[in-house]
């Protein structure tokens, strides 16, 4: 997979009043977008997508004044916009169904996603010697080419960038908040060194506050722009873990470091060994793991244009979805084999359905009727 060339900024204008849309995530948007061909075409047949989805819910599209509001707010700050596809947008976050579209972003993010990375995590609370560890073995593979991400937190997020930029090497930051807000607070500075010599990133519209409902989202950023997860000190319920959880999920390799089993920090991360991930004491295990998976250069490749299918056809293929579907998920490549539909028809119907709010969808590419 490759990058395409830079979005004019009317599509991604029109790309971030779609994605602003209610009840539109990331996966919806895609496969609108595939469908119709750009944003535009799309906003125009929103409404019908969720009249013949058999709408119970309203579908709002985002006014005009909060899209200028929010552009606005982003140059104030010194961000930008960088859409799925162009230079600069993580490759490893293109691979993924649920890739934002679009991503603020501060900083050079071209030169930190040239590098393959190494997501590194773990507690807020994190011991003296959990932090030093972290400096040093973020330190350690950048100098050996790999940029280190994070997601900012206190602990060992914090030390994870510190010991890249101490090292003079590239790292990046995955927020859970807008790009215009610090957090913690007294990350501040360190959030502004990042941005200046590596990149911050962030999903959410600018002046999202930190809400605990967030930082799960941001955790699949984290894992998913990077070949594998380093968690370094989590207790038994932590973010980290669901980080771990995500790259187990989405093919990244899970790496944990072993602590005292006297620590309720390292409960985790040893729970993890146990479980299977990589044990991890040096700079040289990671580095024995990861360096066959470092991604080669790819050509890029035309991606096949579906035609639309007409109001009939998509009322008979409604039908036979609506049919098939049960308030047990199930894979939607069964949907296609069940029902002998085009791929593309399938999706089609079940992002209206999803839009109409009588569809939902669960983790593993699976779908249930609402």
């Amino acid at each position: 997979m490759a990058h395409s060339p830079r979005l004019p900024e009317q599509d991604k204008r029109d790309w971030l009043r779609l994605i602003r849309s209610t009840h539109l995530g990331p996966i919806t948007f895609h496969h609108i977008l595939r469908y119709y061909g750009s944003a535009a075409e799309a906003i125009a047949h929103l409404p019908d997508m969720a009249a013949r989805g058999g709408a119970k819910r309203k579908i709002e599209l985002a006014d005009e004044k909060i899209i200028a509001a929010e552009l606005k707010a982003l140059k104030a700050c010194g961000a930008s916009l960088l859409a799925w596809g162009e230079p600069g947008y993580p490759l490893g976050l293109m691979q993924l169904e649920d890739a934002p579209p679009l991503l603020a972003v501060k900083g050079d993010p071209a030169a930190v996603t040239a590098l393959p990375g190494i997501a590194i995590v773990g507690a807020r609370n994190a011991s003296a010697i959990g932090q030093r560890f972290t400096r040093d073995i973020a330190a350690a593979l950048t100098q050996r080419g790999f940029a280190i991400l994070s997601g900012l937190a206190r602990g060992i997020d914090k030390a994870a960038h510190e010991g890249a930029l101490a090292a003079e090497g590239q790292t990046a930051a995955f927020i859970g908040t807008g790009i215009d807000i610090s957090f913690p607070p007294e990350n501040a500075k360190l959030q502004d060194e990042v941005a200046e010599r590596g990149a911050v990133f962030a999903e959410m519209p600018a002046g999202t506050p930190p809400l605990a409902q967030n930082f799960p989202r941001r955790n699949r950023l984290i894992s998913g722009a990077s070949l594998g997860v380093l968690v370094v000190e989590a207790a038994l319920k932590s973010g980290s873990l669901i980080t771990a959880r995500m790259a187990a999920e989405q093919g990244r390799e899970v790496m944990a470091v072993p602590g005292s089993p006297l620590d309720p920090r390292c409960r985790g991360s040893n729970g993890l060994i146990r479980d299977g991930a990589a044990l991890i004491e040096s700079v040289d295990d990671i580095l024995a793991i990861l360096a066959p998976q470092q991604p080669r250069p790819v050509m890029p490749t035309a991606v096949p244009k579906t035609a639309p299918a007409g109001d009939d056809d998509l009322g008979r293929a409604h039908a036979e979805i609506g049919r098939l579907l049960s308030p047990t998920p199930v894979l939607v490549d069964d949907l296609v084999r069940s029902s002998g539909l085009p791929a593309a028809t399938v999706n089609m119907v079940l992002t209206e359905k999803e839009l109409a709010g009588r569809v939902q969808r669960h983790p593993g590419g699976k779908v249930s009727a609402a």
